[in-house]
């Protein structure tokens, strides 16, 4: 579905991505993982057309991203980004909302009231839709966007053709049990035959959801693979910069390769 091939991007005089590769297909629940300043998030954009590269191809289906008009890349993508900002004294219901709008040039909306309604019932949020958004707590800001997200692309798979989500930290602001429930959703969504590409920092929570991590190292693919390949002491010493005594007390006598 969406994919990228030898990737560079400078910006400032700093090369953020350099030959970066990755495949993203319908079906499956793609995790990019790395430290901070990797360049997870700068591939994510990318991916998603938000950032143009400076070398190499971003494709949809076999076809360059920059072919599709806006409104065609929006009806088969949807973003959450780290952080959204509203100034204006939106509710939950309003909000959510928005991302129908987003996708509507393509798909008809059947009923925005009862996709809205369901949309805050996925992420928890159902019980007070005309509540404020900037009332709530970062976290639950975080899931309002989510169902915004999903409302844009509602269907994992519509007349045939996959939807995709962009996930860029999910889960930075959740509690643990709005975590796993974020990342069950969006691993129900991908099982569903729509494409989800996560970045995230819970190296526990990428190898238990998704089907397919790729780790980054200054702008680099270091290695991508399924979570039990790709997660091994090795890679989290060259990655990470953990010593042995750091990852026993973190994983313990968990078996790592």
């Amino acid at each position: 579905m969406f994919s990228t091939q030898g990737i560079t991007l400078v910006r400032g005089g700093r090369t953020l991505l350099s030959q970066a590769t990755l495949a993203a297909p319908a079906g499956v629940f793609t995790a990019i993982i790395g430290p901070n300043g990797a360049g997870k998030s700068t591939l994510l954009k990318c991916l998603s057309g938000e950032l143009h590269a400076d070398q190499g191809s971003v494709m949809l289906d076999g076809k360059p991203l920059s072919s599709y008009r806006s409104e065609e890349i929006a009806a088969r993508r949807a973003v959450l980004p780290q952080t959204s900002t509203l100034s204006f004294p939106f509710t939950l219901r309003e909000v959510v909302a928005l991302g129908i709008r987003s996708g509507a040039s393509s798909q008809p909306i059947y009923d925005v009231g009862r996709r809205v309604s369901e949309a805050l019932e996925r992420v928890g949020l159902g019980h007070y839709p005309d509540q404020l958004y900037a009332l709530l707590s970062g976290g639950e800001k975080q899931r309002v966007q989510l169902a915004r997200v999903l409302c844009q692309v509602w269907e994992p798979v519509k007349d045939g053709i996959p939807s995709a989500l962009f996930l860029d930290e999910p889960t930075s602001s959740l509690d643990l049990k709005h975590q796993i429930g974020v990342l069950e959703l969006a691993r129900d969504y991908a099982s569903a035959g729509g494409c989800v590409v996560a970045v995230l920092h819970d190296i526990d929570l990428a190898s238990v959801y998704a089907d397919h991590v790729v780790v980054l190292k200054q702008g680099r693919v270091h290695a991508s693979g399924a979570p039990e390949v790709v997660v091994t002491r090795k890679m989290l010493s060259q990655v990470y910069g953990l010593s042995d005594e750091m990852i026993e007390l973190k994983w313990g006598m968990k078996q790592l390769a």
